[in-house]
């Protein structure tokens, strides 16, 4: 592709960046969030009574963290892939098989989109017993992780049509780590 796309593509890799740059102190904050309600709530049965709402916000902590912490693991090109039969192809080919993955991906996190957001709208008169808070909060990390998801599967599917064969390594293959030119 000509390179009248590439300033397309570096917008688009500065998104992902700035996406990246929120999310991953967000997961942080929620894992030490985790990690001083657990200690509460060992603490206060051990030596007090139980502090009844820790169990419950811890569980919505992990279900939050797991989400975002998959989309930054599927940013990074994390996840399980097989590749060594794409890595085969020549060039071309290794190009179309991406692409078409990539497509897969994209279409399976905008069905996922879809369905949470159907699920939370459902579970949203449903209130937490401790807290008495909507589960529509805690469904949503559902839809938002999918949606970024879908963000980062675009970028790599732009990538891998201006950039050609034997760009992305992976699907997810992200930009975290390296800032665009």
């Amino acid at each position: 592709m000509p390179n009248r796309f590439r300033p397309l593509l570096t917008a688009l890799q500065r998104i992902e960046l700035v996406l990246d740059a929120v999310i991953q102190p967000v997961v942080f904050a929620g894992m030490a969030a985790l990690i001083g309600v657990i200690t509460l709530q060992i603490v206060s049965r051990v030596f007090f009574t139980a502090v009844g709402w820790t169990e419950e916000v811890a569980r919505f902590l992990l279900v939050w963290i797991t989400f975002l912490g998959a989309t930054l693991a599927f940013q990074r090109g994390r996840h399980i892939a097989v590749t060594f039969v794409v890595d085969a192809l020549p060039g071309r080919l290794q190009q179309l098989l991406r692409v078409g993955a990539v497509l897969v991906v994209l279409g399976f996190m905008i069905a996922l989109i879809v369905i949470g957001h159907r699920y939370m709208q459902a579970q949203s008169f449903q209130k937490s017993a401790s807290l008495r808070l909507s589960m529509t909060y805690v469904y949503a990390v559902i839809p938002i992780s999918a949606a970024i998801m879908a963000w980062y599967a675009f970028v790599d599917l732009v990538e891998l049509i201006v950039k050609g064969p034997g760009t992305a390594a992976a699907i997810g293959s992200g930009t975290a780590e390296e800032p665009p030119p």
